[in-house]
C-alpha cells in the first residue's frame, strides 16, 4: 500500500492495519527462524508498510495538535 492509501484511513483502521502488520512481521521472523521463509522479500515489504503507517499517524497527529 502507498501512503496516500493509508492517509486515506481513520485512525482506527491505521491502528487495526498496523496490529495486523505486527502479526505479520512476527509470523515473517518465526519462519525465517526455523528456515521455511519462501520469500525473503517479504520482510522488507511489512517493515516498510508499518514505517508508513507510523509516519501517516504522526502526521494525523501533529495536524490535530495545531
Amino acid at each position: 500500500m502507498n501512503a496516500t492509501e493509508f492517509r486515506s484511513k481513520s485512525t482506527e483502521e491505521l491502528k487495526k492495519t498496523l496490529n495486523d502488520l505486527r502479526k505479520e512481521q512476527f509470523n515473517l521472523r518465526m519462519q525465517r527462524g526455523t528456515g521455511q521463509l519462501s520469500r525473503p522479500s517479504e520482510m522488507n515489504r511489512v517493515r516498510k508498510a508499518i514505517a508508513r503507517i507510523k509516519t501517516v499517524m504522526n502526521e494525523k497527529r501533529a495536524g490535530e495538535a495545531k
